[in-house]
């Protein structure tokens, strides 16, 4: 492996092996990783060190165990044994199972710490990181040679896009959202409460906009263990009146829900959104591959991707270790098999629940037993895959077979937004 130049003369390239664009979960999982096996990384961000990437600031167990694998520490996280959730008058309160593939407890850490923790985690391995500073792919035909950053330019043997939601860098690589599947918005603020301690997440599955329509998407208590909570709610794409949703109001309806219950305090900054994207065209090709949100690895059916973004970023490393030139393909194979058959069924599901009158009976279902909330939880917790055994695997397998019978009728029958 080569080392990045510390002096560069920028009449001609540097050189590393890998250039991760953006410093998020993902790309500091990436750069931790590569790093760590001896390769020379450079991570590039527009934002300054220390920056509030806007999130509900929950680890599922997932993201818990991709964060052990790194071995970043989670002391100054908060500890969250279990799922709270709540469907009109029904409330099922529901501990994170015991599995052998992840840890029974998740977490909140809010954003600005964690990804403070990700990235000097990576620049501890070696890992050179520029902020503020806009880094794009350097195309040779059809093939990405690295980056150009400012008036630097860097050759790579693979450059990985961590950018989140589609920006410029997706457009260049044609690694935009599919415009026919769904997307989510979501809108948080924090607020104290005296319950900022809460061992458990909760989630209302029942949300109305103004006019009354069932909104398919959730409302969120996230509390985070330092006096304050996370509270957002988050809406799919498919129901009707998408375009016209007011999340502002949203979210102050859903702050009249719990006021109450959890003794909120008022909202300590201005609530802010941010898009959930739930599919690319295109998560690789020659030189590059896509990792995280830039990849569409978002569960449609809770909004969480951080921990697809830290197993996606650790696999997109390791593969490069073992071979450089033959990764990205690699890449792509693995984490379709991994997780495209999940994901699909989740994105089909958002087109059934966008039906008010299905989403509806959907959610008495969803909480309706014990056994199938237990399904439900493992669904929110992201514990699903193509390794799940058990009956959550057997329902989501039986649920993609029919989704995909139904999927066109879906498509046709869509809510207009």
């Amino acid at each position: 492996m080569t080392s990045p130049s510390t002096s560069p003369d920028r009449s001609t390239p540097e050189r590393v092996d890998i250039a991760v664009i953006g410093a998020g979960p993902a790309g500091a999982a990436a750069a931790i990783q590569a790093a760590r096996a001896g390769a020379s990384v450079m991570v590039f961000d527009k934002a300054p060190y220390g920056r509030d990437k806007v999130c509900g600031d929950g680890l599922t167990p997932r993201a818990v165990g991709a964060l052990n694998d790194l071995d970043i520490e989670l002391d100054d996280a908060h500890y969250i044994a279990g799922l709270r959730m709540i469907a009109n008058k029904t409330e099922r309160e529901l501990p994170w199972p015991d599995t052998t593939r992840f840890p029974n407890h998740g977490a909140v850490w809010p954003r600005r710490r964690l990804d403070a923790a990700l990235i000097d985690a990576a620049s501890e391995a070696g890992a050179v990181v520029h902020w503020e500073t806009e880094a794009l792919p350097r195309l040779d035909g059809d093939r990405v040679i690295g980056v150009t950053a400012g008036d630097r330019v860097i050759d790579a043997d693979l450059t990985i896009v961590a950018t989140g939601a589609p920006g410029q860098v997706a457009r260049m690589l044609g690694a935009e959202r599919v415009a026919d599947e769904p997307f989510g918005l979501a809108i948080r603020t924090y607020a104290e409460s005296p319950r900022h301690a809460d061992r458990h997440l909760e989630a209302c599955l029942t949300l109305r906009d103004d006019a009354g329509t069932p909104v398919p998407g959730y409302g969120w208590m996230f509390p985070a263990g330092d006096g304050t909570v996370n509270i957002g709610v988050g809406a799919l794409s498919t129901m009707k009146g998408f375009k016209s949703l007011n999340l502002n109001n949203l979210l102050e309806s859903y702050r009249g829900i719990v006021q109450d219950s959890w003794s909120l305090g008022p909202n300590l900054e201005r609530p802010r959104a941010w898009r959930l994207p739930m599919s690319a065209q295109k998560r690789h090709g020659a030189g590059w591959v896509a990792i995280g949100d830039a990849a569409g690895l978002v569960n449609p059916m809770n909004g969480e991707g951080i921990d697809y973004g830290l197993e996606s970023g650790m696999l997109a490393a390791d593969l490069f270790i073992e071979s450089p030139s033959m990764a990205p393909s690699r890449y792509d194979v693995a984490v379709g098999e991994r997780f495209d058959s999940f994901l699909r069924t989740g994105r089909r599901f958002s087109f059934l629940i966008g039906h008010p009158w299905i989403l509806r009976s959907g959610l008495r279902m969803a909480v309706g037993t014990e056994a199938i909330a237990n399904i439900t939880l493992q669904v929110m917790g992201n514990l699903v895959d193509s390794e799940s055994k058990g009956a959550s695997a057997k329902v989501l397998n039986l649920a993609d077979k029919s989704l995909a019978l139904a999927d066109p009728l879906l498509r046709r029958t869509r809510a207009a937004a």
